[in-house]
């Protein structure tokens, strides 16, 4: 059995943009325009790579972040990049049979088998997959918070040698990352060190999510917030904007409400909130349903937290003083 550690950059349609309006057959995060493959041996050798350029067929308009933040211009995916039929076709016949996958973050499995779906293509291989984050944690310091790439890098004392942001040069990062873990034993002990960050809601999906967007460039935190419970507080269902209770902050710059459709009812909100380049706050947003497992821990912690702090709030007991005249002599 072989290990594919994967990477993929995709394209999203600028917010309030022709594109971002369209409705798709299948609702997708973004339309993959990159995919960087290398895999690893069953005795952990790091082996050959794959790459290929696909050429997005529903936002052909390349958003200008993505194209910053990749260097992959609009002129090369329509020079270089293949249709993703041609893509996939190409990407299974090099992994083979009997593989699996491995990812640095959850993001990337769930965009392939999206996009595959939405091209009416088989998702079943991509059935046996891993992330390479939680068996990182689980053999370093045991936390569960999301390290980045390069952090988890520093951390092994590997040295960059090729490009960030780049699916191929991501991927090889990682896979000389999982060559020092164990994999073997990251693979049996992974059901609990996943139910482990589920529990510290630190950005994986838990059961009833049912929708998750990207947005851009708030000015700071409150800008955020003020749009999430907002503007772009939509109901997945029917798009009308929702009204919000309040937020309950969260470790690792995350916070959670449970808003509300006047005709299709509750839902919760959960967003995380990360630091750009230029200074700017970028949101994940994930809506749940609200008879989700998420949506009944946030009942459970409204009844105890503090909105502002979203730490549990004790009564304390007031001392009674002893006036001075009744104090006990020494």
């Amino acid at each position: 059995m072989d290990y594919i550690v994967l990477d993929m950059e995709w394209n999203q349609p600028w917010p309030g943009s022709p594109s971002a309006r369209k409705v798709l057959p299948v609702q997708i995060r973004g339309e993959i325009i990159q995919i960087g493959a290398v895999r690893v041996l069953e005795d952990q050798t790091v082996a050959d790579e794959f790459q290929v350029l696909i050429r997005p067929k529903y936002y052909r308009r390349l958003n200008r972040r993505v194209s910053k933040l990749t260097g992959i211009k609009e002129s090369r995916l329509k020079e270089e990049g293949i249709p993703m039929e041609e893509a996939m076709e190409q990407f299974r016949s090099w992994c083979g049979e009997n593989v699996t996958f491995l990812t640095w973050g959850f993001d990337d499995i769930t965009i392939l088998r999206e996009n595959l779906q939405l091209y009416g293509l088989d998702d079943s291989w991509t059935g046996t997959w891993y992330n390479a984050q939680m068996m990182f944690n689980a053999q370093t310091d045991g936390s569960n918070a999301q390290k980045a790439l390069k952090t988890a890098m520093e951390i092994f004392g590997i040295e960059a040698t090729r490009p960030a942001h780049d699916a191929l040069g991501d991927a090889y990062h990682t896979a000389l990352i999982c060559a020092r873990l164990d994999l073997k034993r990251g693979t049996s002990e992974y059901d609990e060190a996943l139910k482990s960050h589920e529990n510290g809601f630190h950005g994986a999906e838990l059961p009833g999510c049912i929708a998750r967007k990207v947005f851009y460039d708030y000015k700071d935190k409150k800008a955020a917030l003020s749009a999430m419970a907002g503007a772009e507080n939509e109901c997945p269902v029917c798009g009308r904007q929702m009204l919000g209770s309040r937020w309950f902050a969260q470790p690792g710059h995350r916070y959670m409400d449970l808003a509300a459709c006047a005709d299709h009812g509750k839902f919760l909100i959960r967003v995380r909130l990360s630091d750009q380049p230029d200074g700017t706050i970028r949101v994940s947003r994930l809506t749940y349903e609200a008879s989700s497992e998420a949506a009944q821990a946030y009942a459970r912690r409204a009844e105890k937290a503090d909105p502002e702090t979203g730490r549990a709030t004790h009564r304390r007991r007031r001392r009674r003083r002893t006036p001075s005249s009744e104090q006990p002599s020494e």
